[in-house]
């Protein structure tokens, strides 16, 4: 005689759960250790000078001005374009040393009051070995 057990028969199932998690964390780890390359998202045309090439400052800092007129300090932007907001980034980013040069690099596009902004923030900070970035002269 064969008793019959009336209890249910265990399916089987995959548990997603645990995968969710895995990739989750995979996800999170490679957003993190991502670098980001702000050099290559800025498409700047430097303007034209004739001249001959000045050392490269090591350590500079650099502060860049696109073509709208918007202001990246290192690897940071400014969220505003008016003096006070680039003077505090620039703080963020260079701390207290003021005897470090600086590369204003700015879009011949720019308006030329972006670069006076820049300029101005600069020298408000106390900053005194600013450099400007152009690229050579077009051989004829």
């Amino acid at each position: 005689m064969r008793i019959r057990d009336h209890r249910k028969d265990d399916e089987p199932e995959i548990n997603l759960i645990p995968l969710i998690d895995v990739v989750l964390c995979l996800i999170i780890f490679f957003v993190i250790t991502t670098t980001f390359d702000a050099r290559s998202v800025l498409k700047l045309e430097l303007p034209r000078a004739d001249g001959q090439p000045a050392e490269a400052q090591p350590h500079a800092l650099s502060v860049l001005v696109n073509a709208d007129g918007r202001y990246f300090i290192g690897d940071r932007e400014a969220l505003r374009t008016d003096v006070e907001s680039l003077k505090r980034t620039i703080v963020e980013v260079a701390g207290t040393d003021r005897d470090r040069g600086v590369l204003l690099r700015a879009d011949a596009r720019t308006p030329h009051q972006a670069v006076v902004t820049a300029l101005d923030a600069l020298g408000q900070l106390g900053f005194r070995r600013i450099a400007i970035g152009t690229a050579p002269q077009a051989r004829r």
